[in-house]
C-alpha cells in the first residue's frame, strides 16, 4: 500500500507518500500569501490553497489512498453551486471576532461553549468567524436565502471541491464552537449562541471517513494538522502527550474514551480522533499564538541573520540575569486567553545586545509552552517524557532549556514532518491497512539538569502578568 499524505498548514501545503515498508518521501510543497487587510486579520486565498492541495496530488502519481490534514479553525464561506469562495479564508489566527466573543463572554456565554464544546469563548475557535461572514459578506446573505451558502472549516471546502463530499471530521468540528463533545454532532445551544444556521454547515463524520473519491483515489483520513501530528508522535494511551513548534506551540494530551471533565484551568477539551468503527478518543489542548512566527518577527527587525546564531548562548540563561521576553505578539492563548496581552521585554539595560534578547524569545517561547503543559499535568497523569517537533525543536537550546522549564524528558523526533506523518498513517489505517509502519526512534533526548527553581517560574509569571495589563 501507497498512500499520499497532504499537510495544508498555515503557511504553505506539503505532500509526502508513505508506502507499507515506511518509506516516507516528500513529492511536493508550496507556500502561500499571507493577507493582512486590517491590523489584527489574518486571511488566505482559498483558491490558492486548494490549488497547492491539488498539486501534491498531481506530483505524488499512483497512490492507493489520500489522507488531508487542515488547519483547525480557519474558515471558508463558499456558494454551493459554483464551489466559488465569496471571501478570503478567515485564518486561525485573526482577531476580527474578539468584541463579539468578549460580549459572549461578558453576558456569561462561556458557561455554556466551556460545557457543551470543551472550549473558551475567542475569536480562535470557528463560530463566531461565521457568524461574521454571514453579517459582512453581502454575498452570503443572498446565498443563505437561496439555500446555497456553504460556511465551514477549510477541510470541508477541499473536499467538497475534490470528492463532491460536503463533510468535516469530529477533530475538525471540534474546533468550531458548535459541537456538543458529549453527542460529537452540531449542538443546537450553540448554534443559536453565535446564530449559525445548520444547514450552511457540513456533515461531521469519523477522521478516517469515508470521503468520497478523487481521481478513482478514495479519501480515507481528514483531520486538523495537530490531531495528526499527535498520531504522527506515536501517542496513544492517556498521558501521552506532543508539543509542536510552529507558527504557534501546540500541545496535545491523550485523555482517552472519555470526554474530560470542565475545568479552569485554560485547556480545550477537544476530540484527538475517532477511527471508524471506533469510540472517539479525547484530548486536552493547549496552544501558543507565537512560537516560530516570534523568532521570525525577531529576525525581520535585525536581531539576528541565520538560525545557527541562535543555536547557542554562551551566557547563563537570560530569564536568570533578570532579561525576559513574553511571546505574546498576538496575545496569550491558555491558560490565559487574553487578546489584549502584549509581546513584552523586562530587565534591558545599555549591556543587553541582540543575542540576550533572541535568548530570552527562546526562553519565552519554552516558558509559555511550560505553563501549558503545566495546567496540563493539573488534569492528566502525564508521561515523564514530552514529545516535541517543529522548527525549534531543532535548537538544541530550545529543547535544552525546555527540559529544565518542564522538568520533564524532552525527545525530539526524528522526523520533522509528524504532521504529515500522522495523515498518512492515518490514511493508510483508513485504507484497511491491517498494520502500520513502525514510527522511527527519537533523533535527540534532552534531560532536565537544571529545572528552574520557583523564583525563576515566578519572575516569569509576573512578566506575564505585566504583559496583560499593559494596553
Amino acid at each position: 500500500m501507497k498512500v499520499l499524505a497532504i499537510d495544508q498548514g498555515t503557511t504553505g501545503t506539503k505532500g509526502f507518500t508513505l508506502d507499507d515498508s515506511g518509506a516516507f518521501s516528500k513529492v511536493g510543497a508550496f507556500e502561500h500569501a499571507q493577507h493582512y487587510p486590517q491590523s489584527g486579520w489574518v486571511e488566505h486565498d482559498a483558491e490558492e490553497l486548494l490549488s497547492h492541495v491539488r498539486a501534491c496530488i498531481l506530483a505524488a502519481g499512483q497512490v492507493d489512498a489520500i489522507g488531508i490534514d487542515n488547519q483547525g479553525e480557519t474558515l471558508v464561506a463558499w456558494d454551493a453551486a459554483t464551489g466559488k469562495p465569496i471571501h478570503r479564508a478567515i485564518v486561525w489566527q485573526d482577531d476580527r471576532t474578539h468584541d463579539v466573543t468578549g460580549r459572549l463572554k461578558a453576558d456569561g456565554a462561556e458557561e455554556l461553549t466551556l460545557a457543551r464544546a470543551g472550549l473558551p469563548l475567542d475569536p480562535y475557535f470557528s463560530a463566531s468567524k461565521m457568524r461574521w461572514i454571514i453579517d459582512h459578506v453581502t454575498e452570503a446573505q443572498a446565498l443563505l436565502k437561496q439555500g446555497r451558502l456553504r460556511i465551514a472549516t477549510s477541510d470541508a471546502f477541499f473536499l467538497d471541491r475534490l470528492t463532491g463530499e460536503y463533510a468535516t471530521d469530529v477533530t475538525t468540528a471540534s474546533r468550531t464552537s458548535l459541537m456538543s463533545l458529549d453527542t460529537l454532532a452540531w449542538d443546537d445551544d450553540l448554534l443559536k449562541l453565535f446564530g449559525v444556521p445548520r444547514e450552511v454547515l457540513p456533515e461531521i463524520r469519523d477522521t478516517t471517513g469515508p470521503f468520497g473519491s478523487h481521481g478513482g483515489v478514495p479519501v480515507t483520513a481528514s483531520l486538523v494538522d495537530q490531531q495528526a501530528a499527535l498520531f504522527g508522535h506515536g501517542c496513544a494511551v492517556p498521558g501521552d502527550a506532543k508539543i509542536t513548534f510552529g507558527t504557534g506551540a501546540f500541545a496535545l494530551g491523550i485523555a482517552g474514551d472519555s470526554r474530560p471533565p470542565r475545568n479552569a484551568s485554560g485547556l480545550a477539551a477537544t476530540v484527538a480522533w475517532r477511527r471508524r468503527g471506533a469510540v472517539a478518543d479525547f484530548a486536552l489542548d493547549g496552544a501558543v499564538y507565537n512560537a516560530a512566527s516570534a523568532i521570525n518577527w525577531g529576525r525581520s527587525i535585525g536581531l539576528f541573520d541565520s538560525h545557527e546564531q541562535i543555536n547557542g548562548f554562551a551566557a547563563p540563561s537570560a530569564l536568570s540575569r533578570g532579561i525576559c521576553f513574553v511571546p505574546a505578539l498576538s496575545g496569550l492563548a491558555c491558560p490565559h486567553w487574553d487578546r489584549t496581552a502584549a509581546g513584552l521585554w523586562i530587565g534591558l539595560g545599555l549591556d543587553t545586545g541582540k543575542a540576550d534578547m533572541m535568548q530570552a524569545m527562546l526562553e519565552g517561547i519554552a516558558l509559555r509552552a511550560a505553563e501549558v503543559m503545566r495546567a496540563m499535568a493539573g488534569m492528566l497523569p502525564l508521561s515523564g517524557t514530552i514529545s516535541i517537533d517543529g522548527g525549534l525543536a531543532n535548537n538544541p537550546y530550545f529543547a535544552g532549556f525546555l527540559a529544565n522549564a518542564l522538568d520533564r524528558t524532552v525527545t525530539v523526533a526524528s522526523s520533522t514532518e509528524l504532521t504529515a506523518l500522522g495523515t498518512a498513517r492515518m490514511a493508510m489505517g483508513g485504507a484497511g491497512a491491517g498494520s502500520l509502519p513502525p514510527l522511527p526512534a527519537p533523533l535527540r533526548v534532552y534531560r532536565p539538569d537544571h529545572p528552574l527553581t520557583d523564583d525563576l517560574r515566578g519572575r516569569f509569571a509576573e512578566a506575564v502578568s505585566r504583559a496583560r495589563n499593559w494596553r
